[in-house]
C-alpha cells in the first residue's frame, strides 16, 4: 500500500464525541423503546407489566441501548451519527405508534 493511499483512507478518531455520545443517548434511548415496543407487539403482544413477557421487555431496554451507546462511536462525525439515528427513529416509529 502506497502513502498517498493510506493518506485518503478514513481513520476512525474519538473527534466529536460528545456529539455522538449525546445522539446515542437521546436518540438511542428513543430507538430503544421504539424496538421494544415492537417486539411486544410482534412477539407478544399485549402484555401487563408485571407478567414474564413485561419484564423481560423492561430488562431488554438496557442491553439494547447499551449496544446503542457503544456502536456511536463508529460515525464518521457527530452529524452523521444524528442523522442515521433520526432516519433509524423515523423509519420504526411508525411501526409502533401508527397515526
Amino acid at each position: 500500500m502506497s502513502a498517498d493511499n493510506s493518506a485518503k483512507r478514513f481513520r476512525y478518531t474519538n473527534k466529536q464525541w460528545l456529539a455522538k455520545l449525546s445522539a446515542a443517548i437521546i436518540l438511542g434511548f428513543l430507538l430503544t423503546v421504539a424496538i421494544t415496543g415492537l417486539l411486544m407487539d410482534l412477539v407478544f403482544g399485549p402484555v401487563f407489566i408485571f407478567s414474564v413477557q413485561g419484564q423481560f421487555l423492561m430488562w431488554s431496554i438496557a442491553p439494547i441501548w447499551v449496544l446503542i451507546l457503544s456502536s456511536c462511536f463508529i460515525f464518521r462525525s457527530g452529524l452523521r451519527a444524528w442523522c442515521y439515528l433520526t432516519a433509524a427513529n423515523l423509519a420504526i416509529w411508525p411501526f409502533v405508534w401508527p397515526w
